[in-house]
């Protein structure tokens, strides 16, 4: 080995010895890489000095630093041929000159504005397994001999290492910092059953925890399956308002259970509306699906103001909240439905107190137990007490009607054969007979049984006074109908008979026959008045005659 190679490999010795020096003086992954492009194009004598990683999601290499050439540059769609991104993503260097001429994809003009015309292109491994391209160039035609390429080789793996051992230990770092605040954020969302604050505490922690610039919330509703924003921080009512991302690729993903992670969401087209992100100023996007202990509930997403590679602990840290989120939202959803039934049921209670205070009948409302859960004012007025003296007690305690054995046996046959009956019956109240008619109806649940019974009790007393009233007239018009026509039958024989005693009377001058004859034509005239009477008979007083016999005096219009 001549002086001329000795003092070459001194020099790529000094090299190796400062970058692995500087590499270790960094605690960034980023800082690691500004370190690495910037220092490395003078110390092997090239103009610039690219590092890309690669993102697993979309398997394409993401920007990381640079150094020596344009933004313009940097953004080209295409980084390199396909042969080339091949043999780079098998592990294998590629160096190649008069790139600027012998091109065959789409971003050549790029390449000649730039003003590049050598590259030498290096996989980044970790442990055989490429995580990243570091590419030097030059703008002058160069060779770049097979042990310059071992050495930058060594230097890139050196670079992988310390990529990795520091993004290892900023993992290691935020999985504390994780933790720490994973636990706040799980005491703070279990503590309330209030939705609306579990959701604001999640998307107002999160970005300040994970150093995002906002982040939204968006459930699935469960009647549409539609997902419907519900919670958001740090972003504009106007990029809110955007319009729906139920129909991008990475929504279709992350309700799969997938986590997205969008590097560059200006351009990227699993997002829509780059328009709109571009103005927001959002560049990363990390899309989450929220889940319970069943299924997903909804879409979670975090969104940054720079581009971010978010780290495989910062999605465990983010999928955990999520999840640990989704828990406390399933909870809070069905304490707000349980809160909403309780509110219907006493609405529908107090709707149906209402109709039932406005019946003009008793009415109790009995569990299967024989106890009462409901009793109308109605009720309550009439029995003269109040309603927390009836709930709650049994119907034998409660019911006035009838016997307590009769009123048992009509309650039990209705819950044994959950079938409706009726009943007539009687009150003795003082020395007034009250008449009540009773129907005791069943409620059937869904499984056939009786959930409740009803009782509805009318007083109807006055109607069968009615009715007794009535039979009595009825009565009466037949005493009367009957009287009219004893005399109407009567009056033919009579006035015969009245008629012949006056001729008798006439032929006879005195004695002992004579006054017979008046006595009897006397008796002839009663009995016509009587008949007379009794054809114009209006009424009758039944009153003591001798003994047990009752006598009747009519009452006609004359009297």
């Amino acid at each position: 080995m001549n002086k001329q190679e000795t003092h070459k490999e001194q020099g790529f010795l000094n090299v190796f010895q400062e970058v692995t020096r500087l590499i270790s003086m960094a605690h960034d992954p980023q800082e690691v890489m500004d370190l690495v492009v910037q220092r490395l194009p003078g110390l092997l004598e090239v103009d610039a000095a690219t590092i890309r990683l690669l993102d697993e999601g979309t398997d394409t290499f993401l920007l990381g630093a640079a150094y020596g050439v344009s933004d313009e540059y940097l953004s080209r769609a295409t980084i390199d041929s396909h042969e080339v991104m091949a043999e780079l993503k098998q592990g294998h260097p590629t160096a190649r000159t008069h790139i600027d001429r012998i091109c065959d994809h789409d971003s050549c003009e790029h390449i000649q504005r730039e003003g590049v015309k050598s590259a030498l292109s290096l996989p980044i491994l970790y442990q055989e397994k490429v995580i990243g391209i570091l590419r030097l160039l030059t703008r002058e035609e160069r060779k770049f001999p097979q042990h310059e390429i071992g050495f930058a080789m060594s230097l890139a793996e050196q670079v992988g290492i310390a990529i990795t051992k520091t993004r290892m230990y900023r993992e290691m770092e935020n999985q504390v910092k994780f933790f720490q605040e994973l636990r706040q954020i799980s005491r703070l969302v279990n503590s309330t059953l209030d939705l609306d604050q579990i959701l604001t505490t999640i998307v107002e922690k999160l970005p300040t925890i994970m150093g995002v610039k906002g982040c939204t919330i968006r459930l699935l509703q469960p009647a549409t399956n539609r997902l419907e924003l519900v919670a958001a921080s740090g972003l504009s009512k106007e990029y809110l308002d955007r319009g729906s991302i139920s129909r991008e690729d990475s929504i279709f993903k992350v309700l799969k259970g997938e986590p997205v992670s969008i590097y560059n969401a200006t351009t990227d087209p699993r997002v829509d509306y780059h328009e709109a992100i571009a103005k927001e100023g959002i560049q990363s996007i990390l899309a989450i699906p929220i889940r319970n202990e069943l299924e997903i509930i909804g879409v979670l997403r975090l969104l940054t103001a720079e581009h971010h590679s978010f780290t495989p602990g910062e999605i465990n840290f983010a999928m955990t909240v999520a999840e640990e989120g989704g828990n406390a939202i399933e909870k809070a959803r069905l304490y707000r439905k349980i809160t909403l039934l309780f509110n219907q049921i006493e609405e529908h209670e107090r709707f149906l107190q209402t109709i039932m205070d406005s019946l003009w009948m008793q009415i109790l409302v009995l569990s299967p137990d024989k106890r009462v859960v409901m009793a109308n004012s109605m009720f309550l007025t009439n029995q003269g007490i109040s309603e927390a003296e009836v709930l709650g007690r049994s119907y034998d305690s409660v019911s006035p009607w009838s016997s307590p054995k009769a009123a048992v046996s009509a309650l039990d046959q209705v819950l044994t054969s959950a079938a409706p009956i009726a009943i007539l019956d009687q009150l003795e109240s003082g020395n007034t007979r009250l008449w009540f008619e009773r129907h005791l109806t069943p409620i059937i649940d869904e499984r056939g049984e009786v959930e409740f019974v009803i009782e509805a009790v009318r007083d109807i007393t006055d109607q069968k006074l009615l009715e007794q009233e009535k039979m009595e007239r009825m009565k009466l018009q037949g005493v009367i109908e009957m009287a009219g026509t004893a005399a109407h039958e009567l009056n033919t024989p009579l006035f015969a008979a009245l008629g012949t005693a006056q001729l008798l009377k006439d032929d006879l001058e005195s004695g002992e026959a004579a006054a017979d004859l008046d006595m009897i034509i006397r008796n002839l005239k009663n009995i016509a008045d009587l008949t007379r009477e009794m054809t114009s008979v209006t009424g009758f007083t039944s009153k003591q005659y001798v003994g047990e016999t009752r006598m009747v005096e009519l009452k006609s219009e004359n009297t």
